[in-house]
C-alpha cells in the first residue's frame, strides 16, 4: 500500500464524508492535506521516505464521536504516527474545528 492509501483507509474507517483538499458543503465533515515530507537522507539519498499532512475535522456536534474514531484509526495503523495539534469553535461558521498532524512512513 502506498502512503495515501493508508491515510485513507483510516479516514474510510471512520465515514466515506471525507475530502481530500477541499471543504464540503455539510455540517459534518473530513478535510486531509498533504504538506510535505520527513526523509531519512543516508548516504546523499533518501533512505527512508515519509509524508506528513494535516487532517480537519469541521463538526455542529459538540464532542462529536468521530473525533475518537478516527484517533482508533490512526493508531491501527503501523505506518501513521499523528497528534492532535489543535481545537477551536469557530463562532461565525458555528463549527468545532479538530486538526490533526500526521506522518505516514
Amino acid at each position: 500500500m502506498s502512503w495515501k492509501d493508508h491515510i485513507m483507509e483510516a479516514h474510510l474507517t471512520v465515514t466515506n464524508v471525507v475530502k481530500h483538499g477541499k471543504n464540503m458543503k455539510s455540517d459534518r465533515y473530513f478535510v486531509w492535506q498533504e504538506d510535505g515530507a520527513n526523509d531519512l537522507i543516508a548516504g546523499g539519498i533518501h533512505a527512508e521516505k515519509a509524508v506528513t499532512g494535516t487532517t480537519d475535522l469541521f463538526t455542529k456536534k459538540e464532542f462529536d464521536p468521530w473525533k475518537e474514531e478516527l484517533e482508533a484509526a490512526f493508531d491501527a495503523s503501523p505506518y501513521i504516527f499523528w497528534e492532535l495539534n489543535s481545537v477551536q469553535y469557530e463562532e461565525n461558521t458555528g463549527f468545532y474545528h479538530y486538526e490533526w498532524v500526521w506522518e505516514v512512513i
